[in-house]
């Protein structure tokens, strides 16, 4: 008998774990169904151009690009997984290049995601408009938005902005890596102290479209300005609380509580040098030995012997072990835009794709999503909430940029 109720203890015990975790994952689940995932930043299309080149236009997107030699954190198989209705794909070009090529690269990155549609429409479907969002999610298919990333991209012309527009482009990001004619950017020497007149004009200029203003890489002056300028909420496609890591790429508290005014939404990044304070420091470290290394052309220990300088380094990161970065940080940030702005004001703008495949442990892929919503259920986030988070705070953006481009007197002479 004691037997028996040792094996009949350990059978309930055995079940009872099972039965939570399956719970959980069918509260994730149910909401997640209700208001699927929409991501505010994903390199892909940039990403398949730079490593398949013209195999892009042919490459299967399907499954298994997880296990191409250089893994991609994103097919369709994992999409589903993932439990993903809308997604924002980043034409990042690079923001070292001459302007009018910036816009011919932009113009093929723009035309990438348009075949992407078109190879795959019943995965997905190009959406301009929050209901175009809903409409295409009720169709079980992922509504996919652009994101131009950065303000180099329009080349000084309020008329390349508008024919992003009119070719689908839902937002702007006001800089990339570096400063800009008209705007300062985060992580470059500042010249303007933020948006010049002609910055400010591209925000009412989005405005007046219902695209909208991306304050991700803008530096802090930059923030100030648009928020002041914008008649409609902001988005952040991919930053996070710069209170738990002093990244300028990140938001502080007091630019939180100016984004919960004005009604927008910060969008939490997954990269770790804008989620971890420790690896961003390490990472700082880590480049400054690869320049003492090797540091063409000014010269270094290893100037001009790259097996040695490759070679040292690896003895670095061996010594000097990356701190580890988890989903769990990644919940701390969520949960930090939150308290200060508001469970209103906070989404997911994952950067899967564009980071190098450095992420947090547990967040490896776009199959992840549903991980870190039940991370937030254990920390006692309501349904409401994350339902928000999903995909609920950036359709209510979205519908209010509309309202703003739709209201009397928007249009004006174009210039």
């Amino acid at each position: 008998m004691k037997a028996t109720g040792l094996f009949a203890s350990v059978a309930l015990l055995a079940f009872t774990v099972p039965a939570h975790a399956q719970d959980e994952e069918a509260r994730v689940a149910r909401v997640l169904k209700a208001t699927p995932i929409i991501d505010g930043h994903n390199d892909w299309p940039e990403t398949l151009r730079e490593r398949e080149g013209e195999g892009r236009w042919t490459i299967d997107l399907r499954r298994g690009l997880d296990r191409k030699p250089q893994p991609y954190n994103t097919d369709i198989e994992r999409l589903r997984k993932g439990m993903v209705g809308g997604q924002f794909w980043s034409v990042y070009v690079s923001a070292n290049l001459p302007g009018p090529e910036q816009v011919k690269e932009t113009l093929e990155q723009i035309d990438f995601v348009h075949q992407l549609a078109a190879r795959y429409p019943e995965t997905f479907a190009l959406a301009r408009t929050a209901d175009d969002v809903r409409r295409i999610q009720r169709s079980g298919r992922i509504a996919s938005m652009i994101g131009v990333e950065g303000g180099g991209q329009i080349d000084g012309s309020l008329s390349v902005l508008r024919t992003y527009h009119d070719l689908g482009a839902g937002y702007l990001t006001l800089t990339h890596s570096l400063t800009i004619d008209w705007a300062d950017s985060a992580t470059d020497d500042p010249k303007h102290d933020g948006l010049t007149a002609f910055g400010e004009e591209v925000v009412r200029e989005l405005n007046r479209l219902g695209m909208l203003v991306d304050l991700s890489h803008v530096s802090e002056a930059t923030m100030r300005d648009a928020l002041r300028v914008s008649k409609a909420p902001v988005i952040y496609s991919h930053s996070g609380a710069r209170a738990l890591d002093d990244h300028p790429r990140n938001v502080s508290d007091d630019v939180l509580k100016l984004v919960a005014a004005n009604g927008g939404v910060v969008m939490v990044n997954y990269a770790p040098s804008y989620v971890s304070d420790a690896y961003r420091r390490w990472s700082a470290d880590r480049g400054a030995e690869r320049t003492r290394l090797n540091a063409p052309p000014f010269g270094g220990l290893y100037i001009g012997q790259p097996d040695k300088a490759k070679s040292a380094l690896a003895q670095w990161e061996k010594d000097h072990p990356a701190p580890r970065v988890t989903l769990a940080q990644v919940a701390d940030h969520i949960e930090h835009i939150a308290k200060v702005a508001g469970p209103d004001h906070v989404g997911i703008g994952s950067d899967f794709d564009g980071t190098g495949n450095e992420l947090p442990d547990g967040l490896g892929d776009v199959a992840t999503y549903p991980q870190l919503m039940a991370e937030l259920m254990r920390r006692g986030w309501s349904d409401a909430n994350i339902a928000k988070l999903a995909g609920g705070n950036i359709l209510r953006v979205m519908e209010a940029a509309e309202k703003v481009a739709a209201a009397p007197g928007s249009t004006r002479t174009r210039k």
